[in-house]
């Protein structure tokens, strides 16, 4: 059976009209059912006759996600949930409310293979990929569970995007077609670690979703140990990617910097980061550190605030990240690890 959430809009027009058969409209019907109804059960799918929801239900599945457990923060209702797949596995995703948005933080990948130092997901190992209908799935449901709409998505959540890249890509269809989720492309965040070869992948590919870099140290010998795979792919080849990046799409790039006390935090590694972003057009975000890991702590405002004034001295548009449900378990992995065989096995 194939997964009718896994299909970009003309691969669901091509599946509807060359192998079924059936008038084009068809499609249209069945993603409106999906995609704006909300409605995961061929059954139910009342304007398409009994024989072809039989067929859907032989030859097709929707991904659908079991909720194991919701976490909603009352300092300002960012709601993290725990997701169980179809083979039993668990992924998290976060709805993220400010004024003048809803924004939704995806997974992409079961647990995820970088292993970077400060993150609970790295914690918990890396499984599998995810198709592009489970990725796209979290949108449906949390949609659906909070009945909301989101505007923004921010593939930020467990797991590196760009290792699981054609996925991603098909998802991003997804979410972005007018006749699927219909999210606006500039709405639409990548979050990668950096995989220079798939940076420029990503800009050739014309997607033209926003990037982010998450980049954590400035010098190579830090981000080695922040990161693992900065040995494979060092800073300098990151922004060099980046540079194709912005050539091609001529899009500024988001740079994440989480900020750890007494290790990336001083005055030598902000210019050294003013030095390394030199002549790209970035928007930096200040990230201070989730205490997933209790050797690292957070820097005090003062220093975040001497950090970040020496960036803007260099004419970078720099910001501390406003922090989202500080009263949860925010940082992704955090709540995986807390339930079931993952809580036991890290207490």
């Amino acid at each position: 059976m194939k997964s009718i959430m896994s299909m970009d809009y003309e691969e669901l027009k091509s599946e509807i009209t060359e192998k079924l058969g059936w008038e084009r409209y068809r499609a249209d019907q069945i993603a409106n059912w999906i995609y704006d109804k909300h409605v995961l059960d061929f059954s139910e799918m009342t304007n398409l006759s009994k024989e072809y929801r039989r067929i859907l239900g032989e030859n097709y599945y929707v991904d659908k996600l079991e909720l194991v457990d919701k976490q909603v923060s009352k300092i300002d209702g960012t709601t993290k949930y725990l997701w169980k797949l179809n083979d039993g596995n668990t992924i998290e995703s976060v709805l993220i409310f400010y004024p003048n948005r809803i924004s939704a933080c995806i997974s992409t990948q079961v647990g995820c293979p970088v292993g970077c130092k400060f993150c609970a997901t790295g914690m918990s190992g890396f499984m599998r990929n995810l198709s592009a209908g489970e990725i796209v799935s979290q949108i449906i449901h949390m949609e659906k569970e909070a009945r909301i709409r989101i505007g923004n998505v921010v593939y930020m959540g467990m797991g590196e995007p760009f290792l699981n890249y054609d996925n991603v890509i098909k998802s991003l269809k997804i979410v972005n077609h007018p006749k699927m989720i219909g999210i606006g492309i500039r709405h639409i965040t990548v979050s990668t670690v950096g995989i220079p070869g798939k940076i420029v992948s990503f800009a050739e590919d014309g997607m033209n979703a926003r990037l982010a870099i998450s980049l954590h140290a400035a010098y190579n010998h830090k981000r080695d140990f922040l990161v693992p795979l900065n040995v494979k792919y060092p800073i300098e080849e990151i922004i060099q990617a980046a540079r194709e990046y912005q050539k091609i799409t001529k899009n500024r790039v988001s740079v994440e910097y989480i900020m750890i006390k007494e290790f990336n935090d001083y005055d030598s590694d902000a210019e050294k980061l003013a030095e390394v972003l030199k002549g790209l057009k970035v928007f930096v975000n200040l990230i201070p550190v989730n205490p997933v890991v209790r050797d690292f702590r957070r820097p005090s405002r003062g220093r975040i605030e001497a950090f970040k004034r020496i960036l803007e001295r260099h004419g970078i548009e720099v910001e501390v990240r406003v922090e989202k449900g500080t009263d949860i378990d925010a940082a992704c992995g955090q709540l995986r690890i807390r339930s079931g065989k993952l809580r036991r096995a890290f207490k």
